[in-house]
């Protein structure tokens, strides 16, 4: 969530000149009969001797440099009492409310001074906008008066013209005073003009859009925004909390699991724990990619030494399958290939050929995953092609990659990592591609 700036009053007030000296009233007393008539005589911009020097600047200043407030404060009631005060020494009165309110916090006196300076007709409109601004400002980050937050920075929209300038706060105030149904309308409608002008939404759009989905407990709103992240702001944390989330999904089917796990391991690589890795080696032993399992429990221990534990029985017998199945591979995986161009069914090719790619013979590889797949795969034939559609990917064969990915449908997890894969390579050309998988491999 961003944090509104909020320029303290004061340095507007020194910025646009408000904390001038006011003008005194010159009074030439001559006879007491003459003094109503120099009175009404006199310009309106000046205050009466007898405010002057209650608030003249050169004992105020000392004061406010001392921070001695109350005294300030004094001064300007006993002004304010006075019979009879013209409109601009109200005015100068209430600069000088905002100076004291800023000083001592007290944000019901700068808000008062502000909005009475507002009406007084005496602001140029820029100043005028930049108060009406503040004052919003000061009902979101100081009072935290969304409400109030919000009507303040309207009007400085419909004041100024510009309704973009405060929009994000006004999104946002209405999701601080949980209002998440005009939060999640608002945001939405953000996000789609963004898209529709072919300009990416802007971080804190998408990340207060899954700050929704949280609140709301909508999985697919939240889903949604970390897609988009990932989509116009890839790293490797979004990457990781999406494809989680996604697999955590209850419609995603786990006969994609080692396909998830594929996806996690060459895009969001660094977050990969032991576990993570061990898991993909596993079910791709299971899968028989060896190769695949051996690269995968290789990055889980890269030293070899899988602790001590009660599961160090199995991950050895993990590590060793994979071990004895890769080395098995790499001598005799061409002898396969024959057996599995006279089955009937051409599940036999895609996996050969998989295994193909894992070697880092990705021609090869993806001329039998074809092969197989135009020969007929009986049962998922729609997982083959996503396997097919990721291996062109790392490949480098992107436009192959992207066309055949973009055919690929299902609610089950499937559409979802054809779409992962897209976005994965279509990153924005700021983001530095990792480097190429050594070894994925497909079911």
């Amino acid at each position: 969530m961003s944090h509104i700036r909020l320029a303290r009053i004061s340095l507007i007030l020194a910025a646009i000149g408000l904390n001038a000296a006011p003008a005194m009233l010159g009074m030439n007393v001559v006879h007491a009969q003459d003094k109503e008539k120099a009175a009404a005589e006199a310009p309106k911009e000046a205050v009466r001797p007898e405010i002057y020097k209650l608030i003249d600047p050169a004992q105020i200043k000392p004061l406010l440099d001392a921070k001695n407030y109350a005294e300030v404060k004094t001064r300007i009631d006993t002004a304010a009492a006075m019979p009879n005060l013209t409109p601009y020494e109200t005015f100068v009165l209430n600069q000088m409310r905002v100076q004291v309110g800023q000083g001592t916090g007290d944000n019901a006196m700068t808000i008062a001074a502000l909005e009475a300076m507002i009406d007084s007709g005496r602001l140029p409109k820029e100043t005028k906008l930049r108060f009406i601004d503040a004052i919003g400002s000061i009902y979101y980050s100081n009072i935290k008066d969304y409400d109030k937050a919000i009507v303040w920075f309207n009007r400085y929209g419909a004041e100024s013209g510009d309704t973009a300038k405060q929009r994000q706060f006004i999104i946002r105030s209405y999701f601080l005073k949980d209002d998440y149904a005009n939060a999640k309308t608002e945001v939405m409608k953000d996000i789609a003009a963004a898209k529709q002008a072919g300009t990416a939404p802007s971080k804190d759009t998408l990340n207060l859009l899954g700050n929704i989905g949280i609140k709301t407990k909508d999985t697919d709103l939240y889903l949604s925004a970390v897609e988009d992240l990932v989509r116009y702001y890839p790293s490797e944390d979004y990457w990781f909390d999406l494809l989680n989330r996604t697999r955590g999904k209850k419609t995603f089917n786990q006969r994609l699991d080692l396909d998830m796990a594929r996806l996690k391991a060459v895009a969001a690589p660094s977050k990969m724990e032991a576990e993570d890795y061990l898991e993909q080696a596993e079910l791709a032993s299971l899968g028989g990619f060896f190769t695949e399992a051996k690269i995968a429990i290789d990055k889980a221990y890269p030293n070899g030494d899988i602790p001590a534990g009660k599961n160090k029985a199995a991950i050895v017998k993990i590590r060793d399958t994979a071990t004895r199945g890769a080395a098995d591979d790499a001598k005799n995986i061409d002898s396969g290939i024959a057996a599995a161009q006279k089955s009937k069914d051409g599940i036999g090719l895609v996996n050969l050929g998989y295994n193909y790619i894992t070697l880092g013979q990705f021609d090869k590889g993806i001329d039998l995953m074809k092969q197989g797949i135009a020969k007929g795969v009986a049962k998922n034939p729609e997982d083959a092609k996503l396997r097919l559609g990721y291996a062109l990917a790392m490949a480098g064969k992107k436009d192959e990659s992207v066309k055949l990915l973009e055919t690929i449908k299902g609610d089950d997890g499937r559409g979802d990592l054809a779409r992962f894969w897209i976005i994965y390579q279509n990153k924005p050309a700021t983001t530095a591609a990792p480097a190429a998988p050594a070894a994925p491999a497909a079911k």
